[in-house]
């Protein structure tokens, strides 16, 4: 019965039996391979069909191709959790991608168009607007990730990365600072920030 009783007192105590482990069938002369269990160990490879859009942590599962069952039980099921790789050039966000592109000083100010890459080894035109700062972002609609089970494609985002130019000749140097004094009414943002702190330490003498 795969059980044994055993009498204390006035008591009938029921446990598994430690010879067969509950299986009621004992096996007296045991395979030298697997000692009776019915089962050995072994690897192999197995080919996994990646959907596209997986994320990390998504579980694909292989049905019967875990561990043999005891004793001719039927097999189990091996799960597998994908991990998906950092990329050089593009940082993901659910199926939405990032790409960070620097553009030079000139190319800010004056606007243009530059070439960036997209996630399936294309190239994407994109179209800066004159006076871009180092921040901006631009979307280039279904450059994305494909979402997981046919749910449509994400969208790319590029943000823009002002490079400050180094290494500059002296006549460049000269150009620049030329310009920088030919340009009081050309940087808003700089000329709103130290007002609002002149205003500051005004009130602070106040």
């Amino acid at each position: 019965m795969g059980k044994v009783r055993a009498q204390q007192g006035f008591f009938t105590v029921e446990r598994t039996c430690p010879t067969c482990s509950g299986l009621g069938q004992i096996i007296k002369n045991p395979c030298k391979s697997c000692n009776g269990a019915g089962r050995v160990e072994k690897e192999r490879a197995l080919s996994v069909n990646i959907p596209a859009g997986v994320e990390t942590g998504t579980r694909i599962r292989l049905a019967g191709e875990g561990e043999a069952g005891m004793r001719g039980g039927p097999p189990g099921d091996l799960y597998i959790f994908v991990e998906v790789s950092d990329h050089k050039l593009f940082e993901r966000d659910s199926v939405n991608l990032y790409c960070r592109v620097p553009v030079s000083m000139a190319k800010a100010a004056l606007g243009g168009s530059i070439e960036v890459p997209t996630i399936d080894g294309g190239r994407g035109r994109v179209q800066i607007p004159a006076g871009s700062q180092s921040g901006r972002q631009m979307r280039l609609r279904g450059k994305g990730m494909p979402a997981l089970r046919g749910g449509g494609i994400g969208d790319m985002f590029i943000e823009l990365a002002v490079e400050t130019p180094v290494n500059l000749t002296s006549r460049q140097k000269e150009l620049l600072r030329e310009f920088d004094d030919l340009g009081e009414d050309n940087h808003p943002e700089s000329k709103s920030f130290f007002s609002s702190v002149k205003s500051f330490w005004d009130g602070m003498k106040g």
